[in-house]
Order: structure tokens, then sequence, then C-alpha cells
């Protein structure tokens, strides 16, 4: 992939998410988040059928997130435990 880092922009929700968190879990999901910064879209991403989201799994929360690649943004649209983070 590119050296290029992307950047990483959160919608409302994934900011609300990220701020409920406990610190230690946040802490983890950030380091997880930086890490597709660097090199998206990593094997770590997985598309999600029928939707134009992807997934980024970190122990058992997910981070939805939306890629636009043309911008090479990240956005995270929500960070939510694993049973929850399917549902609509």
């Amino acid at each position: 992939m590119t050296a290029d880092a992307w950047s990483v922009e959160f919608a409302r929700r994934g900011e609300k998410d990220l701020e409920r968190l406990d610190p230690q879990v946040k802490q983890r999901v950030l380091t997880a988040i930086d890490r597709l910064a660097g090199d998206p879209p990593s094997a770590a991403l997985r598309k999600l059928t029928g939707r134009p989201e992807s997934r980024l799994r970190v122990g058992d929360w997910r981070v939805i997130v939306e890629l636009d690649l043309p911008a090479h943004t990240i956005v995270i649209q929500r960070i939510l435990p694993r049973g929850r983070a399917y549902e609509r």
C-alpha cells in the first residue's frame, strides 16, 4: 500500500462512543485506529455485508468505519461492544 498515512475523522456518534469507554479500552481502540491509519485498508478491516461500512475488531469491541478513498480519510462511525455492533 502507499506510505501515505490516512487521516482519521470521528462522526458525532463515534466521538460519543469513544468518550464513554473505559480508559483501558479507549487506549486499545485508539492504538488500533492509529495502526489502521498508517496502512488502510489493511487486513484488519472487514467489509460489512449489505452495508457501506467496514469493521475493525479490537478484542470484544467493534469500530465501525467508512473509508473515503479519494480523500484518504477514515471516518469512525461507531465504537460498540460486539453484541450491539451489528444491530440496525
